[in-house]
């Protein structure tokens, strides 16, 4: 007897943290997966739990490679994990990050639409959205108000996500995830800054950490949580909107001292404020209510802040270890 099928999944941001873990709770779920980068000229497959997944570039910018890439697969699950996300594209190019976060999201819509209409589409949007809000916690009714033309691009893809759901009944979700991390955090994020940091310290290769507001407050939680509830919001037999997140804030000062204190050392005697790194006036703290993913989903957090932090400094000494390990030839 033949074996069925396998269900086929495009992830478009592969390369990134998010990528690399739902890549690899896909494959573990027997499906066949696709990835895409921007970055695939130089990286045409990555290695995720064990299977060798091709890396196939897409300028999500450009609307013909998208039909191209979505009618070459006819996937029934696309993940949209591209973009410009880190801190320091908040605003640095507004007219970029409108067309990647924004615009990039209807042209997949409409090759859905027009080429693959029953497949489901998960678009990963972010807290951000609630930024000016004025009301903590946040949770699915809560007004989109952003402060960035990230949060603004994502409003529009959201938006959007809701309109060709209903305007053309496609299976279209948006994630609101809040922040959340692990050891493959870029490093100019401050939860990995701070655990590398820290490891570097306590080795003797540095001497201070330099950070901005460490009374800054944000809903952390693990990366491969997060993407575990975006492929259940595709599971479910109608598409909807879900906040993800933790439901608890922690300060950047909660995040020094349990990774110092993990290596041994008293984050006071080493920790640099300096105000300009901080992101300005926060009129919102950014914690999400998860409730409704919760009940609807079956889902919720299985790390905590504490495990978290552990986790990420945990992986940076054996980074650090494997660096500084002599090789001989």
């Amino acid at each position: 007897m033949a074996e069925p099928r396998k269900k086929t999944a495009l992830i478009t941001g592969i390369l990134g943290q998010d990528g690399s873990y739902l890549g690899e709770l896909l494959i573990r779920m027997n499906y066949r997966v696709i990835g895409t980068s921007h970055r695939a000229d130089s990286v045409t497959e990555v290695s995720l739990a064990g299977t060798d997944v091709p890396v196939h570039p897409l300028d999500i910018g450009n609307e013909h490679q998208i039909r191209d890439i979505f009618e070459r697969f006819q996937p029934e699950e696309i993940y949209n994990l591209a973009s410009r996300s880190s801190s320091s594209q908040l605003f640095d190019d507004p007219v970029a990050t409108a067309d990647i976060n924004g615009l990039a999201i209807v042209r997949m819509l409409e090759a859905i639409k027009n080429i693959c209409p029953n497949t489901r589409f998960c678009q990963a949007s972010s807290s951000e959205v609630f930024a000016k809000a004025g009301q903590s916690p946040q949770d699915e009714t809560t007004p989109l108000r952003p402060r960035n033309a990230y949060g603004a691009a994502k409003i529009f893809a959201q938006n959007m996500v809701e309109a060709y759901r209903e305007r053309f009944g496609l299976f279209a979700c948006s994630a609101i995830l809040y922040n959340h991390e692990s050891p493959r955090r870029g490093q100019e994020y401050v939860t990995r800054k701070v655990a590398s940091t820290a490891v570097r310290i306590a080795a003797g290769l540095t001497k201070t950490l330099t950070t901005g507001n460490l009374d800054s407050r944000r809903d952390w939680g693990f990366a491969g949580d997060y993407v575990r509830a975006m492929w259940l919001l595709l599971q479910q037999d109608t598409p909807d909107d879900y906040v993800i997140a933790t439901g608890e804030t922690h300060t950047v000062r909660e995040l020094c001292q349990l990774a110092f204190s993990r290596v041994g050392l008293d984050y006071r005697d080493y920790v640099a404020v300096d105000e300009s790194l901080a992101r300005g006036q926060e009129q919102t703290v950014l914690c999400g209510n998860s409730s409704k993913a919760i009940v609807q989903l079956g889902w919720k957090p299985s790390i905590s802040f504490v495990e978290l932090v552990n986790m990420m400094v945990d992986a940076e000494k054996v980074k650090l270890a494997g660096e500084m390990t002599p090789s001989y030839k």
